[in-house]
């Protein structure tokens, strides 16, 4: 039943591999938030700021907004859901005042470049290394390429980290089938003020 799941780990973990850098390899002391960052939540260790920019850049604008970065901070995961928003919000806001040179409440791919070349890094701001994966990913990521390989069976599968992955796939799956099931119908019951039902 979770074979069908594996498949898009194994080309996750493909294009890991592909990419030159180990899971397993320390953070590099003192080399900053972006560093740390771009090797554990991708497994990149060799980039330029102008790389960097573009992998957060999930629009294609060539500017990073305010919610860009709340994303690249890892600060709309669930991980993060106990800060208030007030406090990701200032946070974030400080981030952007680093580099927006003209005023515009964003940071564009050339003020973000030549603030990296003037020596002004992305801070760490408290909040971990920047979780902003999908719940696949994040999975991929962070457990199934430490413990597991493409030689995985489904029934090495044991962790509690993959229990927990494959019972929240087969809920949505749960999920899904009820919606298309309340799709088909002419009339949603359930919908319907108990009131207005015909009994019997």
């Amino acid at each position: 039943m979770l074979a069908h799941h594996l498949l898009p780990l194994a080309g996750l973990l493909s294009r890991a591999l592909a990419l030159g850098s180990s899971h397993s390899q320390q953070p590099i002391p003192d080399a900053g938030w972006t560093a740390h960052h771009m090797q554990n939540e991708h497994h990149i260790t060799s980039f330029d700021a102008g790389a960097f920019f573009n992998l957060h850049d999930y629009d294609g604008s060539n500017t990073w907004t305010h919610d860009d970065l709340l994303k690249t901070y890892g600060l709309q995961d669930v991980s993060t859901k106990h800060i208030p928003q007030a406090d990701k919000d200032a946070a974030v806001q400080k981030v952007i005042a680093l580099y927006d040179r003209d005023r515009s409440g964003s940071i564009s791919f050339a003020e973000y470049t030549i603030g990296v070349a003037q020596g002004i890094q992305l801070p760490d701001l408290g909040y971990g290394p920047g979780h902003h994966g999908d719940d696949e990913y994040e999975y991929e990521i962070h457990h199934f390429e430490k413990f597991h390989d493409e030689n995985t069976r489904e029934e090495d599968l044991t962790h509690p980290e993959d229990i927990e992955h494959f019972r929240q796939h087969e809920m949505r799956e749960r999920q899904e089938e009820r919606q298309q099931q309340m799709d088909r119908m002419a009339i949603v019951e359930a919908n319907i003020p108990a009131k207005f039902r015909r009994s019997g």
